[in-house]
């Protein structure tokens, strides 16, 4: 079969390894289905093609994969992905203050283009959630991620929700692609719950108050680079999540009672 050609100077070690064999991109995913116990490794020509490219960050489950593929490191395979992140312009900016992390993740909100993900159980700020609403209520095309950690802890979150579910259905494909994506993480997997707000130009991670043992009020600001892979984590979890993406889902879940606090653990 013909391999495009392309200098090993200019290409990644990932295509390097694929080029070496040399093998298309659909014989490496026909291979991997081969191997895969179920006959489908999840692997796409497009998807390994991304990673190549560095446009999407390969999660550990296809890197352990493709390091036993093509019989080199993981570190080896990926320091392309991996290098982006060392550059100068993705050093991360420190946000001290609750009303400087508030504005940076409602700045993050209103910029998104293309893509916004969202990610953790705790949000309660109606200032926030009502930006995201706004923004998804303009921009129609603008694909939306929001990965839960349990049940919403504030009635907030859990009206948030419901609004979302009045703005876009998640079963629409008008636009080609589906746009509304919500998903619970299975408590049976003992995930660690984790904090985001991504766009495909910044991303804001809160981290623990240097203030306070029980503020809300400290972050880190990230540039693209960073927050794509952000995007890319959010992809990754809803994969695994379980859909929350219906009233009668919502329903299903214990959530607070308006008036009545949850103590944040």
């Amino acid at each position: 079969m013909p391999v495009p050609a392309r200098t090993a100077a200019h290409s990644s070690p990932l295509r390097r390894a694929r080029l070496a064999i040399p093998a298309t991109l659909e014989q490496v995913c026909a291979d991997l289905d081969q191997l895969s116990s179920s006959g489908s490794s999840g692997v796409t020509p497009s998807m390994l093609s991304g990673w190549e490219l560095g446009r999407h960050t390969t999660s550990v489950r296809y890197r352990t994969l493709l390091s036993h593929y093509y019989n080199q490191p993981a570190d080896v395979l990926f320091a392309h992905q991996d290098l982006q992140l060392t550059t100068a312009e993705e050093q991360p900016q420190l946000l001290a203050g609750h009303r400087e992390l508030r504005r940076a993740m409602t700045a993050v909100v209103r910029g998104a283009e293309q893509y916004l993900a969202v990610t953790g159980s705790r949000s309660r700020d109606t200032t926030y959630l009502r930006a995201i609403e706004t923004v998804l209520a303009e921009r129609t095309d603008l694909v939306h991620y929001r990965i839960l950690f349990g049940p919403p802890r504030h009635p907030e979150l859990a009206g948030h929700l419901e609004r979302l579910l009045t703005l876009r259905d998640p079963n629409d494909r008008s636009l080609g692609v589906k746009t509304l994506h919500i998903g619970m993480m299975p408590a049976d997997r003992d995930a660690p719950e984790r904090f985001f707000c991504a766009s495909e130009k910044a991303a804001v991670a809160p981290i623990p108050s240097l203030t306070s043992a029980y503020a809300f009020d400290s972050g880190v600001l990230l540039s693209a680079g960073a927050a794509g892979r952000l995007i890319d984590h959010a992809r990754q979890c809803y994969a695994g999540a379980r859909r929350v993406e219906s009233t009668a889902a919502l329903s299903t879940m214990r959530l607070p009672v308006p008036g009545q606090r949850r103590q944040d653990a």
